[in-house]
Order: C-alpha cells, then structure tokens, then sequence
C-alpha cells in the first residue's frame, strides 16, 4: 500500500479508512484529497472485482447446470475390456497396448484444457498413468466438480505416447465417480506445510507419488530379506514382543501393566531367537522393537522394525561373513526387482564392495583423535578410549571413511551382558556394529555367552537378578554351543538403499518422542 507522509508520520489508506471522519478533516487539504482519490480508486477496484466475481459464480452455476444435463453411458458395442492393475500394464506392455481395459484408483492429478479436454494422472496403489478424457467426457457435472483425491473408475485403451510418464497412456471412453473428495485437499498440505503439518496429514501424505514409492519399496526390501533367509536355509520364528525381561538396558523399556502384572515391550527379540536355535537351527524374525530413548536423531524411532538372526556352531568371523553376506545379497536382490524405481530415489546406490572395512573401536577412537572428530566440537574435547561414539561422530567418520565398516571389539563396559568376551582380551567382547555411509549404524550384533558360569558372573557383574532369565540360563545347561547373531534396523536400512535422509520418511505412522498421532 502507498505510504503518504504527513509530517514525521506515515499513513497509509488502509489507516485513513479506519479515521472517523472528524479526524480525516484534521488532515492536510492535500494529502487529503489525495487519500479521498486513492478511497474512491479503491472502492471502484473492489466493485469491479466483486462484479467479476459474481459473474463467475453466476457462469459457473450456469456451466454446472448445463453440465448436469449431459449424460454419458458406457458403450456395450466396444470390446470388453480386461479388468487389470496398472502394474500389470507396466509390467507386460505388449499385452495392453491398444487393448481396452478398465482400471480403478484415485485421481492424483486433474486438469482442464478447454472446455473439450482433460488429463487425469490416476494412481492406483500399484503405479501412475495419465488418462485422456476428450468431448462430452469432460463436461459432466461430476468432471467439473472433480477434485484430487476422489475415486473413480476409467474405462479406455492403453496407447503408446513418449510424452506420457511411463510411455503409455488410457485414451478414455468412459468413466464413473466412485466417490468424491473435496476443495479443501488443495488447503490442507502445500510446498510450505511444515514438519509437524505433514505428520499430523500424514494419511494423507503418503498418496504422494516420493512417499507411495518409498513405502512399496519398504515392502520389497522386506521381501528381499525374507528371500535372503529363506534360500540360506533359515526359520522364520515369531518371538513375543510383551516381555517380563529387559534385553539391552532397563532405561530405555516402555513399561506396561500386564493383567497386574509388571510387564515391558519388547527390545529385541534376541533371547527368544536363541532359544530358538537347538530347534530350529539357523532362525531369524521381523518384528517390532521399542525403545524409550530421549534421543531425536535422524535414525532414532520408540517402534521400529528389527530384522534379527540367530546362528548356532559359528564363530566370530562366521558371524562378520554372515552380516556381509546379507547386506550385499539383499541390495542386489532388490536392485534386480526394482532397479529403476530405487535409482529415481537413489541414483547412487550400488551393491557394496566385500570384503567390508574392519575397525576396531580402539582403532576407531584413534581415527578420530588424528582426523579431528571431536566429543565436543564446541570445546574441542577429544574422544578417551571407553568414550562411547554418538550418532554425529560416528556418521561424520563412516562418511568420511566413504565405506562400510564393521567396527568391532567392544569393551565389555559398554556392551550388554549376554555378549562374548574375546578369549585372549577377556575386557573386550566379540561384537560388531556395522556402519554404513551416509546413516552410520544399521547392525548391531556378537557373539553369545554360551558357558554357564560366565553368564551367570555376567549377571553378577551387571546386578541383575537372573529368576527372570531363568528360561535362557536353561540354554547354557542343556546342550549349550558357541552362537552368535545380530539386529538389523529396517528403516536405517531403507534409507540408506533409498537415499532418504530421515527414518521417519520411511515409515508408514512414525513413532517417535512427542508422536503418537496419527
């Protein structure tokens, strides 16, 4: 608006409307009469809108009157079309190209050109194609009325076009409304919807194109580790995830009443997969795991999924071939399902290189001190050995090492009380966590305490009460064997095969300190 100064002062006409008329004859005769003209400029701009604007709605009425009087009517003389999904299109091309075919789904996109011309990108669940809907298609009151997001059935032939996504397109020659949505999805998210917006939306969210994507590839990878365990020969078990022991710490357990009695959920099901293995041999699971950590890192959820595998008669380095072999065989397994789509997200990714990087935790303690890594940037405060590394130092070196790493060798201090101590160093554990570039860690994993005694000194040593863990002392008594496994998080695995930055993005509802919604 035009300031007009008065004096020190500045007023503008959106204040010299709201003067009572007394204090507008206060005012200089010329600012005033040059106000008095800007006043009137405006009410006429404001009449001629309103004019407009009125006679666009009363055009709009007309045109959806009209619109209701056109009528159109599936023709029973076209061939019948095959009844499909749009990956089967995909999929198989030469199959559908100039076939009829019916498809349903959801309108992603809509848009009018011209009165006799309309593209619709629709999305079924399974993939996106673009509909072309020409004449009395597009001049129904429901086309006219049609916003994102209502369902609709589309009948038509699929037609080869390079401009169209995909190279395909359904050149339309009939089409229902299933249901209908609403003006208002224009309203609810946009390219400046902050963070907690899109949580709060997220239902709505992950209809994008990138989401939709990213959660059917979540589904593939899952797929291509159950294939992975499946071929090598392993059993799927399904351990309890509400628990009466805590597995890897007791500060961080979501504690639940369980019919009066003290109960938790489950931080891994690592014990119960142990106990698995005189059974069943080699055996893994894919279930949730919960974690009451107040950390909010990227990488850090309270539910995520946990791809966990136990092994009996292996040894330490059996175990690292094991880790390897499964991250290599799945990010190859789902390159060769789904290259293209993972390469639109992830153009990068490539089947790592074996054998990984080992690194000792000495060693990497050492690594930061020379590179200049430090515990407290502010303060320039080095790492001590028995330090633990935290998410930021530990990216920034795997990122800069720009490799895997299997960092190994814990000292016993720092790790759970079931882990192996190594033979000849009895303070540090044959343990490993498997860094990856660009997330940090994604595995965590060791050798089992498999002797008697030493668990129960382990118990002794950490001041837990073994009555609880009596099921799993058991093992130790009745046929023990040297065992090893590991835990694998699934969202840290997606991001880094997807290139996301944030585990959240990879998750349908994420669960995280301060959400629970939706």
């Amino acid at each position: 608006m035009e300031q007009i100064e008065q004096g020190t002062s500045n007023i503008s006409l959106d204040d010299y409307l709201k003067m009572s008329e007394e204090e507008r004859q206060q005012l200089p005769k010329t600012r005033l009469k040059k106000l008095q003209r800007q006043a009137a400029l405006a009410e006429r701009k404001a009449a001629r809108a309103a004019e407009l604007a009125a006679n666009a709605a009363t055009e709009q009425r007309e045109r959806l009157e009209e619109a209701r009087q056109v009528r159109i009517e599936l023709d029973s003389s076209l061939p019948k079309p095959l009844i499909c999904k749009l990956r089967d299109i995909f999929a198989s091309p030469e199959k559908f190209v100039d076939q009829r075919v019916c498809l349903a789904g959801w309108v992603h996109h809509w848009r009018m050109d011209g009165k006799r011309l309309a593209f619709l990108e629709l999305r079924d669940g399974t993939g996106f194609m673009q509909c072309v809907l020409s004449n009395e298609l597009c001049m129904t009151y429901d086309a006219l009325t049609l916003c994102r997001e209502a369902s609709v059935r589309v009948w038509g032939t699929v037609r080869h076009d390079a401009r169209a996504k995909g190279g395909l397109e359904l050149h339309a020659d009939f089409w229902e409304l299933v249901a209908p949505s609403t003006p208002e999805i224009e309203m609810v998210l946009t390219h400046e919807s902050n963070p907690d917006i899109l949580l709060n939306n997220r239902h709505l969210v992950i209809r994008g194109r990138r989401t939709s994507t990213t959660l059917r590839l979540r589904s593939l990878i899952t797929q291509c580790f159950r294939e992975h365990y499946f071929q090598r020969g392993y059993v799927e078990l399904a351990p309890p995830t509400i628990v009466n022991t805590m597995c890897e710490g007791g500060s961080t357990l979501f504690k639940l009443d369980y019919f009066g009695i003290n109960a938790y959920l489950t931080q891994s099901s690592q014990m119960y997969l142990e106990s698995g293995i005189p059974a069943v041999g080699d055996c893994f699971c894919v279930l949730p795991s919960y974690r009451a950590e107040l950390s909010d890192t990227r990488r850090h959820l309270a539910e995520f999924h946990h791809i966990e595998a136990e092994m009996p008669f292996i040894t330490f380095a059996d175990l690292l071939d094991a880790i390897e072999d499964l991250v290599c065989d799945v990010i190859a397994r789902v390159l060769a399902k789904a290259g293209d789509l993972v390469r639109d997200l992830n153009p990068e990714l490539v089947v790592p290189r074996r054998p990984f990087r080992r690194l000792t935790y000495a060693d990497a303690i050492a690594y930061c001190r020379e590179h200049e890594i430090y515990k407290d940037e502010e303060q320039k405060i080095h790492f001590e050995y028995g330090d633990d590394i935290p998410e930021r130092p530990e990216r920034l070196m795997t990122d800069q090492i720009g490799e895997p790493i299997f960092l190994t060798h814990f000292p016993v201090s720092m790790k759970a009380f079931y882990m192996q101590p190594c033979t000849d160093q009895p303070d540090l554990t044959e343990s490993v966590d498997l860094l990856m570039p660009g997330v940090g860690e994604i595995v965590g994993g060791s050798m089992r305490i498999w002797r008697y005694k030493q668990l129960m000194d382990a118990y002794a040593r950490e001041q837990i009460d073994p009555k609880p863990y009596y099921w799993y002392t058991d093992q130790r008594k009745f046929g023990s064997c040297p065992h090893g496994g590991y835990g694998l998080g699934l969202e840290r695995f997606c991001c880094y095969v997807l290139g996301v930055r944030h585990v959240r993005e990879v998750c349908l509802y994420p669960r995280y300190r301060g959400r629970i919604s939706p």
